[in-house]
């Protein structure tokens, strides 16, 4: 099983759902970076479950403990491994599935794959295998934000045909985590947050769109052709439970325009290159050109529904199943993090792989 992601920051994750914990190990992080649990649990709570009213209501308090790789609070350059328990698993809500394949789920192509299957909770097809990226991200944020003075963001830019005026440029942090939703722009924010509750009460789910962004990135990270930052940001942002779709810059948009339109021209700006538009999304050749870096991900309508649905069981006989267990009406809010996390390992990556080349 391909669990691990990176090339010279590199990470391993491990862990089923309703196991005795989820992890994660960091391998290639630098030596003397700062680093306790407390740099790294907020962006666990802005993952975790049970945080509002819109999510699953599992509780789990996910709390990280640093096992190895610091010590006096700075990192040593050896592997750093962390770990969160699970306190709130319930696996006697998945008995059903024991004997049934969730519609849309992962169970059984697992099961088509390696002739068997973790039932409780989906094991490592669960988001809650997310939780190993989102502490690894912080780390991978606080080396990006402290040596190479990079800022890295994500809002709910879209809730199915609801969709909110998100500047890639302007949006603040304080902005996104002013709702549940976390969506910056307050009064669409408000109107997502009704549909969420409207699909929950009937049983139901609803999908949409996370934007990334990256300000700050310096002109030159990317390795072509196959390693494009492009590309990795797209692997990284599909490798995500739920993730349907990718688009970077213009994305399919772009398609609409001519070249004249869509070309961002360049210019000289206080002794730095600058482009008047950024259709390009802040990549070029696979390259980063200085520009802030935006792309959107697509997540779709969580599979389990309160409602009966055609299925199979493992004798591959025709049967019903319905959704038990607790579960987001919409994965958007806590994406968020997730969309974050990924996006600094895959920077972070880069620029270590940009120093190791040019120094």
């Amino acid at each position: 099983m391909a669990s691990s992601f990176g090339h010279l920051f590199r990470i391993t994750t491990w862990g089923e759902s309703h196991g005795g914990g989820v992890g994660v190990v960091v391998d290639g992080c630098p030596p003397r970076l700062k680093l306790t649990e407390a740099d790294i649990q907020p962006d666990l709570d802005r993952r975790r479950p049970g945080q509002s009213k819109i999510v699953s209501p599992r509780q789990e308090a996910d709390r990280v403990q640093i096992l190895s790789g610091t010590f006096e609070g700075k990192t040593l350059g050896t592997p750093i491994c962390m770990w969160v328990k699970n306190e709130d698993a319930r696996p006697e809500a998945y008995s059903e599935m024991k004997e049934k394949f969730r519609p849309s789920h992962a169970d059984f192509t697992y099961v088509a794959k390696y002739g068997i299957r973790n039932w409780q909770g989906g094991g490592r097809a669960s988001a809650r295998e997310t939780i190993g990226r989102v502490a690894a991200g912080a780390i991978a944020k606080k080396i990006l934000r402290e040596r190479f003075g990079v800022e890295i963001l994500a809002c709910v830019k879209q809730v199915q045909r609801i969709v909110a005026n998100v500047d890639p440029e302007r949006v603040k942090f304080s902005e996104i985590e002013s709702n549940i939703m976390r969506c910056p722009d307050q009064a669409v924010a408000d109107k997502m947050i009704r549909l969420v509750e409207k699909m929950r009460r009937a049983g139901d789910s609803v999908g949409g769109i996370v934007e990334g962004i990256a300000r700050g990135v310096p002109a030159g990270w990317g390795e072509p052709v196959f390693d494009k930052l492009e590309a990795d940001l797209a692997r990284a942002m599909l490798s995500l439970p739920a993730s349907k779709g990718f688009e970077i810059g213009s994305g399919f948009g772009g398609i609409v325009m001519t070249g004249r339109e869509h070309n961002d021209p360049f210019r000289a700006r206080r002794g730095k290159v600058v482009t008047t538009s950024n259709y390009s999304g802040g990549i070029q050749g696979g390259i980063s050109n200085g520009q802030t870096i935006y792309f959107k991900v697509a997540f779709k309508p969580v599979a389990t529904v309160m409602h009966p649905q055609n299925t199979i069981d493992v004798q591959l006989q025709n049967t019903t199943l319905k959704g038990r267990g607790r579960h987001d009406p919409c994965v958007l809010p806590r994406a968020v993090p997730m969309v974050e996390a990924m996006t600094a390992l895959v920077l972070a990556d880069h620029a270590l792989r940009q120093q190791a080349q040019c120094g």
